[in-house]
């Protein structure tokens, strides 16, 4: 195609190059119309991850060291510096630097069987992967090591002495630095193998499902924070807004360390009211005397807070039930397990005390053949399953890909979360008064509710 064709071709000047990384570190370079829709760039990253159970991601953007997710309805040029919007392709394949777009979790769930998409469940556990190396709990150090050895297992499989010895893993990849510097590479490269042993013959899904479990109980890994400011003439913000999985957080910053102020769980928080910069809480049955007020810089802020916060409350409101089936059908699960090795461990004294019987009246094939039965029964499966008794191992009562979490759960998921990360810019129980679009964000004024 000539140069003259080229520039006369609307279509090709339209072009534009993005670059979405992702939880996993990989990346993915799209080329889009400079008008497309966030939304038809979210659709076609989904296709080309083959990602069936997106509900829980959006898109972002960095903006002052803030993840800012996008309206999926919004034109993409909404967000993206104004050098990307003018620049014009110089030709096929010739573009101006890409836009930068982040792929990550947008809503936070605390059980990975709800997540019913095995795609969706790695890229979930992708993205905990990298806020446990940003987190600082230091009175759960033990945690850090649990969570490596599971990572290892998902990502190497099972121990192999011959294989996995010395330097197999880069300590960095698995825990957060103060980890590092604290005990050192050598201690971490010494201990861990043994408990990457230790969860032999879990599969990748299975690790995942441990990983999530444990990942999220670590108190700054499934958190959005956002900056806030005590009132209008504050130039730097002092105070941190946490989203949680249970509700908000406000800290106080000082320094690099944030003290918690206050933390209301949703079942707490009587009602969120966003007034142009002004953002109110209004705990649950205290006056309206009692609301705290802080500010968030600007509409703009206060609009993307409100649709991420409501949308965030309605989505534990409605998994609720499912959570408490979910954690019902896990203690159900755990019990048979201790059944099972209740049983196990009787069997094996039953033959242990045999044994010593048949040595005392010089039978000893019948002690080999215990032995045979012994040896086989408790070593045959590993730690996924404490039964010695083969026969159950393969009857379970709820695993990672039974047909409860992928249909059940995603209709859940799907009709609670089809206005969560992609719909209205509000949900039951928020009142938006006023349009308040993104053009009219130099605006103060514009109240919402929730």
């Amino acid at each position: 195609m000539s140069k003259f064709n080229f520039q006369n071709n609307k279509v090709m000047q339209d072009r534009r190059s993005v670059c979405v990384f992702l939880p996993n570190d990989e990346a993915l370079n799209i080329i889009v119309n400079v008008r497309a829709l966030c939304q038809e760039l979210f659709i076609q990253v989904c296709d080309l991850l083959r990602l069936k159970d997106c509900h829980l991601f959006g898109l972002s953007v960095i903006q002052n060291n803030e993840h800012v997710y996008m309206e999926l309805m919004q034109k993409l040029y909404k967000y993206c510096p104004k050098e990307w919007k003018k620049e014009v392709s110089k030709g096929i394949d010739q573009f101006g630097p890409p836009m930068i777009i982040h792929f990550r979790v947008q809503y936070y769930v605390e059980n990975g069987r709800l997540i019913g998409d095995k795609t969706a469940r790695y890229y979930y556990y992708w993205h905990l992967r990298k806020q446990v190396l940003q987190s600082q709990c230091m009175l759960r150090e033990e945690a850090y090591f649990l969570l490596a050895a599971y990572a290892l297992q998902a990502d190497l499989g099972n121990y192999k002495r011959h294989k996995h010895y010395g330097k197999y893993f880069e300590p960095e990849a698995y825990f957060p630095p103060w980890v590092v510097t604290k005990r050192g590479k050598e201690y971490i490269l010494k201990h861990i193998p043994n408990m990457h042993k230790d969860q032999y013959a879990l599969t990748a899904t299975e690790a995942h499902l441990k990983y999530v479990k444990e990942a999220v109980q670590l108190e700054d890994v499934a958190v959005h924070y956002y900056r806030l400011y005590k009132d209008k003439r504050e130039i730097d913000a002092s105070l941190m807004l946490g989203l949680t999985l249970q509700g908000l957080q406000i800290f106080q910053v000082v320094g690099e360390a944030k003290q918690l102020l206050y933390d209301f769980p949703w079942t707490n928080v009587g009602k969120l009211v966003f007034v142009g910069k002004k953002f109110e809480i209004l705990p649950d049955g205290l006056p309206s005397a009692r609301k705290l007020i802080y500010y968030t810089g600007c509409p703009m802020r206060s609009r993307h807070l409100l649709q991420l916060l409501s949308n965030s409350h309605r989505l534990y409101m409605n998994l609720q039930p499912v959570l408490r089936q979910v954690r019902k059908l896990e203690e159900n699960e755990e019990k048979k397990q201790y059944r099972e090795s209740y049983i196990s461990d009787t069997m094996e004294m039953d033959i242990e005390h045999l044994d010593k019987r048949s040595r005392a009246s010089g039978s000893s094939a019948g002690s080999m053949k215990h032995k045979r039965l012994s040896r086989h029964s408790t070593a045959s499966h590993g730690s996924s399953h404490t039964s010695g008794i083969e026969a159950d191992t393969k009857h379970r009562e709820l695993g990672p890909e039974d047909s409860f979490s992928a249909h059940i759960l995603l209709r859940k998921l799907k009709s609670c979360s089809s206005t969560t990360s992609h719909g209205s810019s509000h949900t039951s129980g928020v009142e938006s008064g006023g349009k308040d679009r993104m053009e009219d964000d130099s605006q103060d004024d514009g109240n919402a509710t929730a």
